[in-house]
């Protein structure tokens, strides 16, 4: 217990040592008959699973949800959904606002660190916005779904499928209680498409830019000024996650349109608007989502492909999301694109990006990258299947997505243990495990060593 006193956890070690309890814990709570709809103990290595895939909101399972969990087991899924969705630093310091107990300079400094905010101002406030967003938007959109759902299963049923599903999309979790199939039987239905895009987008777009929106539209409200005005009055972050957000839904969904349009084990046999519908849709839930209407399996290669890099891009920063994140694949095409025309400076929207950022961005694609490449060779290895379906497996784990192309069910107990891991790498971020590792301080500080030409490229 001294130790614990004494020791000085950084916001990374946090981060990687709390999703790694909460796992843990549900993992063994998962395990018990109750939680099964069977009455039995269920293998320690699917609860493990399970409790991973919910914190880590991926949507990868070993049993089929619907079918093997019982209520119990459902609420315990939700509940680490949730947890995963508001991330430890959010989650913690709400439960010490709850009790009421004393927010310290060390939490302030934590919210400020997990956020990527330059100010201590404000910081307990916007950590309550947060909460009470989400709690929001997810109870819009299981009103939404009450609407298809209610009729359909009954009232309470009904009821529980849709404020499961709220929660789930929004978090990005991608765990559903309707089958095998996911949303496979709602693929021409627009109440679900629509509603489930919607609170897929809003939970990875981010926290920041929720405000930001927020903060400058009251503004324009108030200043009543012009469309041009209010959008060059937004933060760069806002803009950069925006228009890549944007660029990747309408692109994924064109080619995705485009490559399938007459594979009938997709969206061949739809009408023209269904298949704009389910384009659309697949091209959102390659943002980190999981749920799917087209049968992933059935993709063309093509398609399979342009979805291992969407995943692998994932959402924005600050959000329910995985991936690397738009704005860290906009900073790195950024400084590719300053280089090839010879400038000093990486630019956008006339500001300048600071170099420490580029950096970053660096290392996140570089850990992330190896680690899919790492963790693919490795399940390569342990499962006999075709390298695409690995491919995008690793990188549905990695990602937190939750897609497969019908993998995951078949998974050996090591291909278990490797989706595990990087599931696990995929929500905290390599980066941030790294950084929690690393314990040294830096004592080059103030040093400059001698400059020396290389060849590069």
């Amino acid at each position: 217990m001294l130790f614990f006193k004494k020791k000085k956890f950084t916001t990374t070690q946090m981060i990687t040592g709390g999703f790694l309890i909460a796992i843990l814990i549900g993992g063994c709570v998962l395990t018990l008959p109750i939680a099964s709809k069977n009455g039995e103990f269920t293998p320690f290595i699917d609860a493990l699973f399970t409790a991973t895939t919910s914190i880590c909101v991926t949507g990868l399972t070993t049993v089929v949800t619907a079918e093997h969990w019982s209520f119990f087991g459902q609420v315990v899924i939700l509940a680490l959904i949730q947890f995963g969705g508001f991330g430890v630093v959010t989650f913690t310091t709400t439960i010490l606002l709850i009790l009421r107990k004393r927010i310290t300079l060390m939490d302030r400094l934590l919210i400020q660190d997990a956020y990527n905010l330059d100010t201590l101002r404000g910081l307990v406030k916007l950590t309550i916005k947060i909460m009470q967003g989400t709690l929001i938007v997810e109870g819009i959109g299981a009103i939404f779904y009450c609407f298809q759902f209610i009729p359909e299963f009954g009232v309470i049923k009904g009821i529980w499928y849709s404020i499961f599903h709220g929660i789930s999309a929004f978090c990005n979790a991608g765990i559903d209680l309707i089958g095998p199939t996911s949303f496979v039987p709602y693929q021409t239905n627009p109440l679900i498409n629509i509603n489930t895009m919607v609170l897929i987008i809003l939970g990875g777009i981010g926290y920041p830019v929720w405000w930001d929106i927020i903060k400058k539209s009251r503004l324009a409200v108030k200043e009543q000024f012009s469309m041009k005005k209010y959008i060059k009055k937004l933060d760069l972050h806002t803009k950069i996650a925006l228009t890549v957000t944007g660029m990747l839904i309408l692109f994924g969904a064109a080619f995705i349109f485009l490559n399938e349009y007459n594979n009938e084990l997709t969206i061949g046999k739809l009408s023209l608007g269904n298949k704009v519908m389910a384009s659309f849709f697949q091209s959102v839930t390659l943002r980190t989502a999981g749920y799917f209407t087209i049968p992933q399996e059935s993709l063309r290669n093509g398609s399979a492909f342009i979805g291992v890099i969407f995943m692998f891009i994932g959402g924005s920063p600050s959000g329910t999301a995985g991936g690397i994140k738009t704005v860290t694949i906009a900073v790195l095409i950024l400084a590719a694109l300053s280089s090839i025309k010879g400038k000093q400076d990486v630019e956008i929207y006339h500001r300048k990006i600071i170099d420490g950022y580029i950096k970053k961005a660096l290392a996140v694609f570089l850990f992330s990258f190896t680690t899919l490449m790492v963790s693919t060779i490795c399940l390569s290895v342990v499962e006999n299947r075709d390298f695409i379906d690995i491919l995008y497996e690793v990188a549905s784990a990695l990602g937190t997505v939750g897609l497969s192309r019908d993998v995951t069910l078949s998974l050996s107990p090591i291909g278990k243990i490797i989706i595990i891991i990087t599931m696990y790498l995929g929500r905290i971020g390599p980066i941030s495990l790294a950084l929690a590792l690393n314990v040294s301080k830096d004592k080059s500080k103030g040093l400059r060593l001698p400059e020396e030409k290389i060849l590069v490229g």
